[in-house]
């Protein structure tokens, strides 16, 4: 995926989840956060950011949206809107193992009593696969999530009863920047999240791990990471 309007900016403050104060040319702007989770590790005053002009958008209470940070030496994307469409492009692509030649996806579908973010069939299966884009690391670990979901652990259990009723199922986690060598659920932030995943891998559910490699104004799917659950 490739963003336009890029500009730099120095992060100063965040009274909201979805507000955030940056120094823009020396001056203060209020800026959209396209990420509702705590992400206290890189919202950090002083932190450099990279946000998409997006003046050009009619009715819009901001003209910036924050979609990433440097992080140290590492530029961690954190754009939550970002891991469903990444992964679209990435299967489209047949860059994840497992999921090759597939013959019809389409994204936001759903089933149950859940949406997943994309639907997929292929010459012998079909299936569902829910992303979660991952924006924690810590010590070379990125894990999620960074604050309780109640709905991620509604759709993982679900997806179970997928696999049960006949359909493949996935959770594909999306490492949205390149350095962890490692993935596992944040079992100290959501207890109940983390069981949910071990309970799906137990019962069929693909559980997956990949990062990104990410640029100024790009993010695409990378390796495979290695996965502790």
């Amino acid at each position: 995926m490739t963003y336009e309007n890029i500009v730099e900016g120095i992060f100063i403050k965040r009274p909201n989840r979805f507000i955030a104060h940056v120094l823009i040319n020396g001056e203060e702007e209020m800026v959209h956060v396209k990420n509702t989770g705590r992400c206290k590790e890189l919202l950090v005053p002083g932190a450099k950011v990279l946000l998409e002009d997006c003046s050009h958008i009619k009715n819009r209470k901001t003209k910036y949206s924050l979609i990433a940070v440097w992080k140290g030496n590492m530029l961690v994307n954190m754009d939550s809107q970002v891991p469903n469409r990444v992964v679209f492009d990435a299967l489209r692509e047949n860059k994840i193992e497992g999921f090759e030649d597939l013959t019809h996806i389409k994204r936001e579908v759903a089933y149950g009593h859940s949406r997943y973010d994309i639907y997929f069939e292929g010459q012998k299966d079909k299936g569902f696969i829910e992303v979660k884009g991952v924006t924690l690391e810590i010590d070379g670990i990125s894990m999620f999530p960074d604050a309780p979901t109640e709905r991620g652990t509604k759709h993982v259990l679900e997806l179970i009863e997928a696999v049960k009723d006949g359909y493949r199922g996935a959770v594909l986690f999306l490492i949205q920047m390149k350095g962890p060598t490692k993935f596992r659920p944040n079992w100290e932030m959501d207890r109940k999240f983390s069981e949910a995943i071990k309970l799906a891998y137990e019962n069929g559910v693909n559980i997956l791990a990949y990062d990104c490699l990410v640029t100024e104004n790009t993010i695409v799917l990378d390796e495979k990471i290695n996965i502790e659950l």
